[in-house]
């Protein structure tokens, strides 16, 4: 269950430090002692803006999810890394992201790294903002790979993907972790061309294993690669379908959009929590919190405050720190306000 209603949360992602981004780059000359003070360093920042911003919900930032032996394709046997990027000028767009070789049969012996990254949030976190890790779904993660012989298509990879995730998920679970995301993007991009039913199979699939263990959660955007959506930017495809993931809380990406299609939170809200998306990290105006206030009253026309929690439209890695934490800081401050109206009325 949520702590109280109009909950302020992030999805998962922040920026890197500009110190971080260079560190990337030359990893090569950093020793394992150097590289774990890195990503501890990096953990206190990410957690440092959360706290000042007064989120109810915080993560780690994904501030370790570096690239290198450090990525999730790092943890999978069975693969090649891609050693170059398939279009490295122009304009920035999601084809500059490479895909990986499937050269044998695809397993992760050591996990995916999230239950260590969960570790050290909440030895490095303090008391009082509730705690969430999030994990990519099998689907999102199937995108990347070429499928082969072995697996011929992109269900083919998710299938033998499946397991590995649902392995994580109940270690982070038995780990002490009490609010997980599953994070499926690709589903929520391209659900306008597949079978939703299916989609909705594989996740509940995935997660099955941890509902009702857990505040369970996952995020439905269009995309967010160097700023830019991949997806048809259209939620109608994906329900009522998608009502039947099993999780607490659906997030939808609003802001970006508008608030097209605000209306389907009140569908949702018949059935699980909804976090909606107010802050729009593909631009870079600065919602002011009045404009967040006025954001949060349009969602209560169609969802009660219990069932409501504000976020960014998606994680904030693809926008910059400065931003990001005026956004963050704008955000609650407005969500503030109106959970003090909703406080007043009651006593009313």
């Amino acid at each position: 269950m949520k702590e109280h209603p109009l909950r302020t949360t992030v999805v998962g992602s922040l920026p890197f430090p500009g110190w971080l981004e260079f560190a990337c780059q030359h990893f090569e000359q950093f020793g394992e002692a150097d590289r774990a003070e890195l990503q501890e360093d990096a953990v206190i920042a990410a957690i440092n803006d959360q706290v000042a911003a007064g989120l109810d919900v915080i993560t780690d930032g994904e501030q370790t999810r570096l690239d290198f032996n450090l990525s999730f394709y790092g943890f999978l046997e069975g693969i090649e890394l891609e050693t170059s990027l398939p279009r490295r000028f122009g304009p920035p767009a999601h084809d500059q992201r490479g895909k990986h070789t499937v050269t044998g049969e695809l397993c992760a012996p050591r996990g995916l790294g999230v239950v260590e990254e969960w570790q050290r949030l909440k030895r490095l976190a303090p008391a009082g903002p509730t705690l969430k890790a999030s994990v990519p779904g099998p689907y999102t993660l199937s995108g990347r790979l070429i499928p082969n012989r072995q697996y011929p298509d992109r269900y083919a990879l998710t299938e033998a993907l499946l397991p590995i995730v649902r392995r994580e998920l109940e270690a982070l679970v038995e780990a002490g972790c009490t609010e997980i995301t599953v994070d499926e993007p690709s589903m929520s991009c391209y659900a306008h061309r597949e079978d939703t039913a299916r989609l909705v199979d594989t996740f509940n699939r995935t997660v099955e294993a941890i509902a009702g263990r857990c505040r369970l959660s996952t995020h439905l955007c269009f995309g967010n690669y160097k700023g830019h959506p991949v997806g048809l930017r259209r939620y109608r495809a994906m329900f009522p379908a998608f009502l039947e993931m099993n999780v607490d809380e659906l997030h939808v990406e609003m802001a970006n959009r508008e608030f097209a299609e605000i209306e389907i939170i009140e569908q949702i809200a018949e059935r699980r929590d909804v976090a909606v998306g107010i802050i729009d990290v593909k631009s870079y105006y600065i919602e002011t919190a009045d404009d967040v206030v006025a954001r949060v009253r349009l969602c209560l026309r169609y969802a009660a405050a219990e069932r409501l929690s504000f976020a960014p439209d998606c994680g904030l890695s693809q926008t910059a720190r400065w931003a990001s934490r005026q956004k963050l800081k704008n955000m609650v401050e407005g969500v503030r306000r109106v959970r003090e109206e909703q406080g007043s009325m009651l006593k009313a």
